[in-house]
């Protein structure tokens, strides 16, 4: 059976405005079906400045996947909380109550994958 060609999708970093999202962190959609065509997934950067933090949240049907670049902080993921930093990721299943505060100097960047894609309308802030 032959192979179905599929559509090779890149995405120039510099080429990608960022926006603050419902929860207050500041993206950079890096793929994202509204803007590039894929179809089940999204990946941003995320950043959160220095002494700031999300809005308590939570997403209904996507799960996240944070993955930390940069900085180091602070996650309430329901009655948790726990310290992050470089290398650290965290898994947070749809329905959870969420929020993440940068705790350092600098500020705190992460890739965020969601599965279905990220949506502001998947978003409850709390």
């Amino acid at each position: 059976m032959p192979e179905k060609t599929k559509r090779i999708i890149k995405s120039a970093y510099d080429e990608i405005r960022p926006y603050t999202t419902k929860d207050g962190a500041i993206i950079r959609e890096l793929i994202h079906p509204d803007i590039h065509g894929n179809s089940n997934q999204s990946l941003a950067e995320a950043t959160v400045p220095a002494a700031t933090a999300t809005i308590l949240h939570q997403h209904h049907s996507s799960e996240e996947i944070y993955h930390i670049i940069a900085g180091r902080g602070r996650v309430i993921l329901r009655e948790e909380i726990f310290e992050v930093t470089v290398g650290d990721t965290i898994c947070i299943p749809p329905g959870t109550f969420h929020q993440l505060e940068n705790t350092g100097p600098t500020e705190l960047r992460l890739l965020c994958c969601c599965a279905p894609p990220y949506s502001h309308d998947d978003t409850e802030l709390v």
